[in-house]
Parts: C-alpha cells; sequence; structure tokens
C-alpha cells in the first residue's frame, strides 16, 4: 500500500472510531469521510462495505482481548482470571470509548465481526465455566451478564472512571460466592445532593 493511501485508511479509522465513541454505530459512511477529510469514493476503495468497515475500525481491540483471554485461560485461578478480563474492559472503556461497541454489536453477525471475536468470546465462556467449576462463581451466573456488566459501566465511564470502577466491583462481588474489598467510593450526587 503506498504511504499516502497508507495514510488515508488510518484517518478513516481513527474518525470512524471517534464517531462509533461518540453517536454509536448508526454513523454513516459518509460522515466518516467528512470527520477524516476526505470522500467517500476513498473510504470505498479502502472498505467494500459497512461491515467489513466495523470491523477493520475495531481490529485491533478485538485482538486485544482475544490476546487478553488467552492469556487469563493461562491462569490457574479463574475467578481472578475472569475478574481480570472485566477489570481490563472497563479500564479499556475509560481510555477508548468506542471499545465497547465492537462487543454490543447486535446489528451485525458474529461471524464478519472475525476470528479474533469468537476466540475471545469462547475463552470469556470457558472461564466463566472454569470458574463455575471451581466454586467462586455464582452456578446461576450466565457469559451474558458480563455484557450487562459492560452496558452499566459504559454508561458511567464518560462521566466518571471511578463510579465507574466501583460498580463493577460491587457487580463482581455480587456474582462471587465470597466478599471483596470495594474501592473507595466516588462523589456522586443524588437529587441535588452531594455524597463523598
Amino acid at each position: 500500500m503506498r504511504t499516502d493511501a497508507s495514510q488515508n485508511r488510518a484517518r478513516i479509522l481513527d474518525a470512524a472510531r471517534e464517531l462509533y465513541a461518540a453517536k454509536g454505530l448508526d454513523v454513516t459512511m459518509r460522515a466518516v469521510a467528512r470527520r477524516a477529510g476526505l470522500g467517500v469514493a476513498t473510504l470505498y476503495r479502502h472498505f467494500p462495505d459497512r461491515e467489513a468497515f466495523v470491523v477493520a475500525a475495531f481490529e485491533h481491540e478485538l485482538a486485544d482481548c482475544g490476546r487478553l483471554s488467552e492469556e487469563a485461560l493461562a491462569d490457574p485461578d479463574p475467578w481472578r482470571a475472569l475478574r481480570g478480563v472485566v477489570g481490563h474492559v472497563v479500564r479499556a472503556q475509560a481510555g477508548h470509548r468506542a471499545f465497547p461497541w465492537g462487543f454490543r454489536a447486535e446489528s451485525l453477525d458474529e461471524v464478519e465481526m472475525g476470528e479474533a471475536r469468537a476466540r475471545a468470546m469462547d475463552n470469556i465462556n470457558e472461564l466463566v465455566r472454569r470458574a463455575q467449576e471451581s466454586g467462586d462463581l455464582r452456578a446461576d451466573f450466565s457469559p451474558s451478564d458480563l455484557a450487562l456488566l459492560v452496558q452499566a459501566s459504559d454508561s458511567l465511564t464518560a462521566t466518571s472512571p471511578a463510579a465507574a470502577r466501583r460498580l463493577v466491583a460491587y457487580l463482581l462481588q455480587s456474582f462471587s460466592a465470597r466478599t471483596a474489598p470495594l474501592p473507595a467510593p466516588a462523589p456522586a450526587s443524588l437529587l441535588g445532593a452531594d455524597f463523598a
């Protein structure tokens, strides 16, 4: 790929991640091209359709999750490993607002999201199974509960990463057969009253 073509591709993907983080996956390819300062034809030269485009936009995040989930499977303590994966996802949300969209893309077929996503999901399902077998994770826990956790923390991450971490700690504690210490409370307000 020529240098200018490579730079255009990078600009397009950066613009897509910014827009997806701000507005979700309903952003048009035209809007992405405009944000990148390029024509729509340039975008289509790099990506033949919307699905290929979205996969490319989340390629690094999906690969990172795949790598992380592989490392977690190597941990002999499945509960610690599962908490580590969840902690990584929450930190990734704070640093990269588009991150959760790659995993909540209900409008896209899972196969289209590539092998990395499927492998990460398989690994997480295996971690859940192992943590349940060890007696650390509730027997009625479902891997879909992790999606709820990610969605709940995502709504807080934009305004208060500390509050998101605390919420995740509460949720993980409720998933566990054991209790764990919670992080320090984050300042919050309810009905106009501030709480420390």
